[in-house]
């Protein structure tokens, strides 16, 4: 149910977070079925810091901070009524890899929330954001877009990271 809050190696600044011991934070999570992006929201300074884990690490993150989480927000791509996700025009390889990529980072999500119930951490299922006038493809937000819109001094972020962004504002 969308909008529902339940109760129950890398490139990665999530390690520079510091002691998140005390302090309470916002976490929103873009699931992907190698490594989701993940941003955490100091709800105290606003500050908000983005990486990438993978499965499990995002469970040991999850396991080892969740007395500090507020709220995890997961995009939920599959509350969205839309079932056919495969490109007009396109061969029947690329609709079906397209298919088959969208129903793994769909299942992630949903593991994803499986696991903060195990943990026992509060989370959100959320739509996917409408999309604004971006300017990146496909109407997704730019790095230089998300660095405008959030104050971050980041000199570089992926995709997956700026959507988990978009979460936490």
């Amino acid at each position: 149910m969308a909008g529902k809050i339940y109760q129950h190696g890398q490139q990665n600044h999530l390690h520079n977070t510091g002691c998140m011991s005390g302090k309470k934070y916002i976490i929103g999570i873009d699931p992907d079925c190698d490594k989701s992006g993940v941003a955490v929201k100091d709800t105290a300074t606003k500050k908000i810091t983005l990486g990438t884990l993978s499965f499990f690490n995002l469970f040991d993150f999850l396991k080892k901070h969740g007395e500090n989480i507020e709220l995890v927000k997961i995009e939920a791509a599959w509350l969205i009524d839309k079932s056919n996700w495969h490109v007009p025009n396109a061969r029947a390889a690329v609709s079906s890899r397209i298919g088959k990529n969208v129903g793994a980072n769909h299942e992630s999500g949903r593991k994803i929330a499986e696991m903060c119930e195990y943990l026992q951490v509060k989370y959100q299922l959320v739509k996917p954001l409408r999309k604004r006038n971006w300017k990146g493809p496909n109407g997704k937000i730019t790095h230089k877009e998300w660095v405008m819109v959030s104050k971050s001094e980041l000199k570089s972020t992926n995709q997956e990271e700026r959507d988990a962004g978009l979460l936490v504002l």
